[in-house]
Parts: structure tokens; sequence; C-alpha cells
């Protein structure tokens, strides 16, 4: 079954019905994934700190980084099958309950490696369901012809909710304690499921196909034998190496640049990672925009070549002045992370509506799957070069980094047998111009 085209009359919805929208729910929206993304980089934000109290080598702290991603993966999984049975609307507003309480069991009760290791991943567990329903419920509502700009709000909204908990877990480090950063997430996410709430009151979900839970397997194995869905995946998995090592590593080397450079400590680096992410914001809104315009495929190709581009290069500059490596680690994210709102809008405009939540499960197995080792493969190299080449040396980063840019090598050609496929399947049943 192909997926439903736009039509011209579509493309050209009037300028007026998609500011109403964008100043409505979405924004409420936008809000809400916001304040619940802050637990998100709780955890990376007080990664170079908790590793002196606990006394973790770096392969054994990204673990409890990875054990996040693993739970998260898992509630993504589970989130998009719930949004194709119960709906996304539904499935949203009872999951933010969930990581709300979640959020606070990490902030109070991690006290140590194995503590923090259960905890983080509990909370990784409950929080998919701000995310695949919520691309949902946007792929359902949103206005064809702005359907990219509107993830990049609500994927930029996440960024800014992750630069808002590694600015404040800087500054609460600095005159409180790191705890206070980790419940300063925890009251985050509480605000966010009211948001949530608030946002999704006068919204329907889809009206859905009558059958048997069945159904719901059936759509995972369409989506797996659908080469053109396939292969967004698969570049999106690519784009996740890079992106998960950014999320869980930047703070920890600003940090560390920042406790080499005279006038500056450990906290600044944390904070000074947030303005990455905040930078990253702005690339989501952008990159999502910019593929409205020229498209989905062309747009993920060039942005995907400059954050392999950084992920060679960054780590070899470790010995750069501290504000000019946060300046260029903020652009090295925004690179990363401006298409992933893109990703989000094609692989919703290559399957069909009723197995959307599928597809989404298929791509959050494959893509947050990876994003549970690669963390890991960095603070391992990490480890391997200081003991080769001494603490201080760039080498041991360079190495680090460079991990990324080889796990995520393969993601532009398979965004380039995408756009192929992708071509192939509308040259047959009409033509999309937003591929």
């Amino acid at each position: 079954m192909p997926p439903s085209l736009h039509t011209t009359q579509e493309a050209d919805v009037n300028t007026k019905e998609t500011h109403s929208y964008l100043s409505g729910w979405l924004l409420w929206l936008c809000l809400s994934r916001l304040a619940l993304s802050m637990i998100f980089t709780a955890y990376a934000a007080v990664l170079p700190l908790v590793r002196e109290t606990w006394g973790l080598s770096a392969a054994k702290a990204a673990t409890v980084q990875s054990a996040w991603h693993f739970g998260y993966l898992v509630s993504l999984f589970g989130a998009g099958l719930l949004a194709d049975r119960f709906g996304a609307r539904r499935t949203y507003l009872f999951a933010s309950v969930f990581a709300t309480v979640a959020a606070f069991a990490f902030a109070l009760g991690s006290h140590g490696y194995l503590s923090a290791l259960l905890l983080y991943g509990l909370a990784g567990l409950c929080s998919g369901g701000s995310y695949t329903p919520g691309l949902a419920v946007i792929a359902e509502h949103a206005p064809p012809n702005a359907r990219g700009r509107a993830m990049g709000w609500f994927l930029g909204a996440s960024s800014i909710g992750y630069a808002a908990e590694l600015v404040g877990v800087g500054l609460l480090t600095a005159f409180i304690s790191w705890r206070a950063g980790l419940l300063l997430g925890a009251c985050a996410a509480a605000v966010g499921a009211l948001w949530g709430w608030t946002a999704l009151r006068g919204i329907s979900d889809a009206v859905r196909p009558v059958g048997h839970p069945s159904r719901i397997w059936r759509g995972l194995l369409d989506t797996v034998r659908d080469s053109t869905a396939m292969a967004c995946n698969w570049s999106y998995t690519f784009h996740c190496w890079e992106l998960f090592v950014i999320w869980a590593w930047l703070p920890s080397y600003l940090a560390a640049s920042g406790g080499a450079a005279g006038g500056f400590g450990k906290s600044w680096g944390i904070a000074l990672a947030g303005f990455a992410h905040f930078l990253g914001a702005a690339g989501s809104i952008g990159g999502g925009t910019a593929s409205d315009r020229w498209g989905r495929s062309r747009v993920i190709l060039v942005l995907s070549c400059a954050s392999l581009a950084g992920s060679f290069l960054f780590g070899w500059i470790s010995a750069w002045p501290f504000l000019a490596l946060a300046l260029l680690g903020a652009v090295y994210n925004l690179c990363a992370i401006a298409d992933s709102s893109i990703f989000s809008t094609a692989l919703a405009e290559s399957v069909p509506p009723d197995r959307l939540g599928a597809a989404y499960s298929v791509r959050s197995v494959m893509g947050f799957g990876t994003g549970i080792i690669s963390p890991v493969v960095f603070g391992a190299a990490l480890d391997f070069g200081r003991a080769q080449f001494g603490t201080a040396s760039t080498l041991a980063w360079g190495l680090a980094w460079s991990t990324a840019g080889v796990g995520g090598l393969l993601g532009p050609l398979m965004i380039l047998r995408f756009a192929r496929l992708a071509r192939q399947r509308q040259s047959r049943v009409g033509f999309n111009p937003h591929r």
C-alpha cells in the first residue's frame, strides 16, 4: 500500500492556517517536550563530576549512559506500537506521568555506580513516550507543506531542553551541588507532563482501523520489508552513532578543556556544552525548514557529510583555546542534530499512516540500539589512548572522537539509496515535491 500523496492543493495550504497551528497546540507540545527532555542530559552533565566521586573509568561511566539508551530504546519501540494501537495523544500523556516519577527516582536515589545504572536505565525506559508519539501527533495534524518545520520545532525544543539541563547543572554545581542539577531535570519533567495535557486537550487521536492486535506485528514486518523505509532507517542509524557520542561526551570534553585552561573550571565546560545544544535547536528548525524547500534527502546528505568532517577533526584540536573549542563544538553539534527532524519527516512520508508508529519503532531499535554502543566505544578508545599516550595527550581525544566518524561513514551512502528508491516509487505512483 503506497503512502498518501501530497496534492498541489495540500502543498499550497494558506499561510494563515500554518501560523495558526504554530501558535496553538504545537507551541505547548514543544514546551512540554523541552521540559521532559531535560532529564535526557542529566547524567552527561554530571559525568565528569561523578566519575571522580565514584571512581569510575571512562568506559564504565559510559555504561550508565548506555543503560539510559537501552531503556529509552525499549520505551520508543513500545511507545510506537502503543501509538498505533491506542492513539499517539493518549500514549504521550500517560507516558509523561511515568517519566516524571522515574526522573525523581534517579535524581534522589542514585548514590553510586549500580544505583545510577539501574535508576537511569529506568528513567530511559519511561521517557520514550514523549518522543515517538509526539512525532506521530505532528505527522497526523501538521499541514504537509510545513511538516518538516513542525518536526524541526519539536526536536529543536528537545535540544533546548538538553541545553537547559547542562547550563543548569553547570551553574548549580558551581554554587550548590550536582544533585541539585538532577533535581532540576526531575522538576522540569513534572512541568512538562502538565504542559503536555495543556497541548493535547483539544487534539483527538486519529481513527484507527479495527482489527486484531496482530495488525501491529504486521506493521513491523511490512516496515522491515519496505526497502525505501529501511534505507531511511539505516541512514538514521549511522546518524545516531555520531549524535549519541556527542551527547554523552561533549560535556566531558569541554570540562576537561575548561579545567586545563586558565580562568575556567569544569562547571564552565559543562555549562558551555549547553550552548552547543541551544545552537542545535536552531539547526533542527533550520534543517526541517530547508527540507520543506529543497528536499529531504538533499539536505540530509549535506548535513551528514558536515557532521562526519566534525567527527574526524574535533578530537585533534583539544589544545585549542577553550572558547574557540566550545564554539566549534556547538557548530559540530548543530550539523549532527539538524537532520534529525528531516529523518522523522522523511519516514512519515514514506509509509502509510496506519503503520507509522511501527515504522518509528523499527527505527528506534536500530538508531538507539546503536546509541547504546557508540558512547562505550568512545570511552574505551579514550581509556586506551590515555594508557598509551598519557592523559594530557591530544592523541587520546583524537582517537576517541574518530570512532564517531568511523561509525557514521555509511550514512551518506544510505541516504543516497533512500533518495533513489523514493524516486523510483514516486515515478510509479505520483510526484512528491519534498523528496
